[in-house]
């Protein structure tokens, strides 16, 4: 029962896990892409 109760435990921990790294790679790809994108948009919107 111990045995079942630790994989369940594991699988759980993997699941949240998985997800934490997900949304933080996303996260971190919008910021990397979209402030730069932002900042040259604000640039050209000057000059236009």
């Amino acid at each position: 029962m111990l045995r079942l109760i630790d994989d369940l435990a594991g699988a759980i921990y993997d699941f949240f896990k998985f997800i934490l790294t997900s949304i933080s790679y996303i996260v971190t790809g919008m910021l990397i892409v979209g402030i730069p994108l932002y900042i040259i948009a604000t640039v050209l919107e000057w000059f236009l």
